[in-house]
């Protein structure tokens, strides 16, 4: 982890020995293009890497959170008008599982959870052209929140994300962060498909 770079770093972060990423989430910060707000922004706390062909992310989200719209999680970003942001957001004292989808313009995805836990988990799955999103309370039953478009064969920015667009920040723990490539199923299809007889 500690190989990766920051896209908008914020004053107080800190990577331990076990990996995880500790970090106060600098205030009046968020990523979101145009829709029904008509504002853009782009100063959410990103700490990334690149790749290519298609993986998987898993990550454990705890965040102190405290005001409206708090929010961490993951990240995959092509570029400023085309990425996605997955994972908690903070609303009317509830928490929330949330995807943003950005092509030129955001939406907006959410699930409300139950009661407000210490912590929940993430899995992202970039196979060919789609973006699985899934999270769980447990680290064992995961649920899909979102299958989401996301162009085909383009190496992205991958990784952390946080902000705290209507407070004065938070404290955000980012735990067992693991990035693990999948086969590629077109290269297996292939090899199949023109297998000698």
């Amino acid at each position: 982890m500690k190989q990766m770079q920051w896209f908008n770093e914020p004053e107080e972060w800190n990577v331990d020995e076990n990996d995880s990423l500790s970090m106060y989430v600098t205030p009046y910060t968020d990523f979101w293009r145009i829709t029904h707000y008509g504002f853009t922004v782009d100063d959410g706390l990103f700490y990334h890497c690149t790749l290519g062909g298609e993986f998987q992310l898993n990550v454990k989200l705890t965040g102190e959170y405290r005001n409206r719209f708090d929010q961490m999680g993951l990240m995959i970003r092509k570029d400023e008008k085309n990425w996605i942001k997955t994972g908690v957001e903070y609303v009317d004292k509830k928490m929330h599982v949330s995807a943003v989808v950005t092509f030129e313009k955001s939406d907006w995805s959410v699930v409300e959870l139950p009661h407000n836990p210490q912590s929940i988990w993430l899995k992202v799955i970039r196979r060919l052209d789609a973006v699985e999103i899934y999270y769980s309370l447990d680290n064992k039953g995961f649920k899909m929140l979102r299958l989401a478009y996301f162009p085909d064969n383009t190496p992205v920015m991958v990784g952390l994300t946080a902000a705290a667009p209507d407070g004065d920040g938070f404290k955000a723990v980012f735990e067992d962060f693991k990035i693990r490539h999948l086969p590629d199923v077109r290269r297996k299809k292939w090899l199949e498909d023109n297998k000698p007889d």
